[in-house]
């Protein structure tokens, strides 16, 4: 039996958080604990401990122990006209929450996506061209917000991306640099900075990210 863990560590502005999480393989599902940083600083507990049932690519089942709190997961694709569809299907039992989700892909460099809260105006919908497998434009239009996101990214080395946002409604301008490596783990820093202030003081924040196989 193979058991993967993963950690991750955040640090945002003056906090640090942690989130770690172990995972096996029991047939074709997938068996996950997830804990947090509150699970085991002020002593063994059930704060911030998740579990989770899942198979790859049909569903997966999430239980929040300290909030009795149930969260499920749908997916499936379908083809129209020879494309595929990926569908999901979320709920959130607590807040009585339900998201849609949808993606096609035209081609290898063209994608259409949407997401959809049920009962709501919570609306968006997205664009995404691929150029090379270098860099990716990806436009999105909030229907609530009646406004417009942006998003650049550009693969610098093999395993570098640098990405710059902008969100139109409240201003905010933001730049992350990720990488993703099998060797070293990966990591992600952000900065980000509300042109709406009048003081424009960026906000950084980090995190890093080990992945291990027992």
């Amino acid at each position: 039996m193979v058991m993967k863990a993963s950690f991750k560590g955040k640090y945002d502005g003056d906090k640090t958080s942690g989130v770690g999480s172990v995972a096996f393989n029991a047939g074709d599902v997938k068996l996950r604990a997830t804990m947090t940083d509150a699970t085991v600083v002020a002593g063994p507990s059930l704060n911030g401990l998740s579990l989770a049932v899942e198979k790859p690519g049909f569903f997966i089942v999430e239980y929040n122990v300290p909030k009795k709190d149930v969260r499920f997961q749908f997916m499936n694709t379908v083809r129209i006209a020879e494309k595929p569809l990926n569908l999901t299907y979320i709920h959130n039992r607590g807040d009585n929450r339900t998201i849609l989700e949808g993606s096609l892909a035209i081609d290898s460099a063209n994608k259409f996506s949407a997401n959809y809260m049920v009962g709501t105006n919570n609306c968006k919908l997205k664009y995404t061209y691929a150029h090379g497998g270098i860099a990716t434009f990806e436009p999105s239009y909030d229907l609530a917000k009646n406004a417009w996101d942006f998003a650049v990214s550009r693969k610098i080395y093999d395993d570098d991306v640098v990405k710059a946002t902008y969100q139109t409604s409240s201003k905010m301008l933001g730049l992350e640099w990720t990488r993703n490596s099998k060797m070293n783990g990966s990591f992600k820093v952000c900065a980000s900075m509300n042109l709406a202030e009048e003081v424009k003081s960026p906000k950084l924040s980090a995190e890093t990210t080990w992945n291990l196989e027992i």
